[in-house]
């Protein structure tokens, strides 16, 4: 069968980026029914024209679709303004300290295991080694449990594990992203009543809703844990405490002003 090209015209027509893309016509139907890819042109008889620039938002799309994450989330970063190259390379680096932080551990692990193993009290720096190992991730956790009880930490772990693949970039890649954005706007003086700063914090509270299941109380409690101590939950140690607050300030205000 012939392949169109997709070289040979600036414009293209649903059925021929169908074929061109491995999609189906109903596929792209939807996509452009939810807002997720739009033509941005139609012809003098209502049909759809996706242009180049379009077809740059699709591999977007395909990529982070690739990456696992859902329509919606999909639809968010790139509407935020997010790098779908940046999320990859975040993803990546996430992944490789991961890799590099269970060496140490599985080092520290086998030392203090073959001291066991020979039946000799561990040394204090091998005990201080894994002690260390297994608890750098927990002062996030403790901040939490200063605001939330256990069930209802374990209910935010249920709802992230539920979420799959997404959850990696819902908190380490969108959310900080957001945040970043809005604090942008802060330190430019945009007002917290600007269209923007609302947009960015509803998008917040959407993914705090997914992970509360919804309890506002469970949500403002977490946000209450950012505040009581930004460089914990973002896991960022340089974090500064004042901007993390006035920016949390800033974005309550946006709230109150939004309802």
């Amino acid at each position: 069968m012939h392949r169109c090209s997709m070289t040979t015209s600036a414009t293209w027509k649903v059925g021929r980026l169908a074929e061109a893309s491995g999609l189906t016509v109903r596929t792209l139907h939807h996509w452009d029914t939810i807002g997720l890819l739009s033509p941005s042109q139609r012809t003098a008889g209502g049909h759809r024209e996706y242009t180049e620039g379009d077809l740059v938002r699709l591999y977007q799309v395909l990529a982070l679709r690739n990456l696992g994450l859902a329509l919606d989330t999909v639809a968010a970063c790139l509407d935020a303004g997010v790098d779908p190259a940046r999320l990859v390379r975040d993803h990546l680096a996430g992944v490789e300290a991961s890799i590099a932080a269970l060496g140490v551990l599985r080092d520290r692990l086998v030392r203090l295991g073959d001291e066991l193993s020979a039946e000799q009290t561990p040394t204090a720096p091998a005990l201080l080694d894994a002690l260390r190992a297994i608890g750098a991730g927990d002062r996030g956790l403790r901040t939490l449990g200063r605001h939330l009880d256990d069930d209802q930490i374990r209910a935010l772990r249920s709802r992230a594990a539920a979420l799959g693949p997404a959850t990696h970039y819902l908190i380490e890649v969108e959310w900080p992203e957001l945040y970043r954005r809005a604090e942008r706007l802060r330190t430019a003086g945009t007002p917290a009543t600007h269209q923007e700063v609302r947009r960015l914090v509803a998008r917040m509270d959407e993914l705090s809703a997914m992970f509360s299941g919804g309890d506002a109380g469970v949500a403002a409690r977490v946000r209450a844990a950012w505040h009581d101590d930004p460089a914990a939950m973002s896991g960022d140690p340089g974090a500064p405490v004042d901007d993390w607050r006035e920016l949390a300030d800033y974005l309550d205000q946006a709230r109150r002003d939004t309802h």
